[in-house]
């Protein structure tokens, strides 16, 4: 008997921007996530900011009628989209208004209109560049003897997540590094010596990671049975991690259900907590005679 499929309803969602177009993709992932029936054929149009570029997208829209999401500051072009997509009797929406409009209200300030403008090549930019050069360089245990310049180091076992968690990490501006745990093997350096950085130890279920470990050899073609898949080795190596961390005080996520971004936003939260501690145990410290 044939297996039954759930229905899915496929629809065209068109993502109209003047900038890259991330924002509009990161919503349009996070509200489409919520409708398991629905599966969106995506068209995205991103740095539109003429008319000319802008007739080219309305082109496209006109021939697969959906919906239509934008994140445009010219007024000219706001109209022209706004006005094509009443013609055709399509639903359009600016993304960003509403919360642009709560900003504008509470703060009293004029919005400035500037295509683009969390992309701009500030400091913060350049913090996050340096933060990924860093974490692509402290990757897998490498170059342990500049671990204190880390602001978070996460130690874990073989597939633990650790490398894609301080990917997203640097993209936030965070230098991450990682250093794998391998049970009867001793570190490359002392983690008491580790003063700057957040240490973090990431584990796991042993089912959980004999699964994920069993798909990585079959993805290498690699059918030999041996103690990286063995049920009563990984949990040897768990608790051998384990006892590492809490030997060292550190504070341990279990990844086994998390994505790798609830992952990264526990670490993010715990960072963010112990800066506010050391701020206010700076704050607290008498002033030197």
């Amino acid at each position: 008997m044939l297996e039954k499929r759930p229905y899915r309803t496929y629809f065209h969602l068109h993502l109209v921007s003047d900038a890259t177009g991330e924002t509009l993709n990161a919503v349009a992932k996070a509200t489409c996530a919520q409708f398991t029936g629905a599966q969106p054929i995506e068209h995205v149009y991103a740095l539109v900011r003429s008319p000319r570029q802008l007739e080219r997208a309305l082109g496209e829209i006109e021939a697969s009628p959906g919906v239509i999401l934008y994140t445009m500051v010219d007024d000219t072009l706001r109209e022209q989209l706004e006005e094509k997509c009443r013609e055709l009797g399509m639903p359009c929406v600016s993304i960003l208004d509403p919360v642009l409009n709560l900003l504008h209200n509470y703060l009293g300030t004029e919005v400035s209109h500037k295509a683009g403008s969390q992309h701009i090549m500030d400091a913060e930019y350049f913090r996050r560049i340096e933060a990924l050069n860093y974490t692509i360089a402290h990757d897998d245990g490498q170059n342990a003897e500049t671990l204190n310049e880390a602001d978070v180091v996460l130690l874990g076992v073989s597939r633990t997540s650790k490398t894609p968690t301080c990917m997203y990490l640097a993209n936030r501006g965070i230098k991450a590094a990682n250093v794998p745990i391998v049970k009867e093997v001793p570190l490359q350096f002392d983690l008491g010596d580790l003063k700057h950085p957040l240490v973090v130890g990431l584990t796991a279920s042993s089912n959980r990671l004999v699964q994920i470990r069993r798909n990585r050899l079959l993805s290498l073609k690699e059918e030999t049975e041996t103690d990286y898949v063995d049920t009563e080795e990984v949990k040897k190596e768990i608790v051998y991690a384990r006892r590492l961390y809490e030997t060292h005080d550190c504070p341990i996520i279990d990844v086994s259900r998390r994505s790798i971004e609830e992952t990264a936003a526990a670490i993010l939260n715990l960072y963010s907590r112990r800066q506010s501690d050391d701020t206010g145990s700076q704050q607290d410290m008498p002033e030197a005679s």
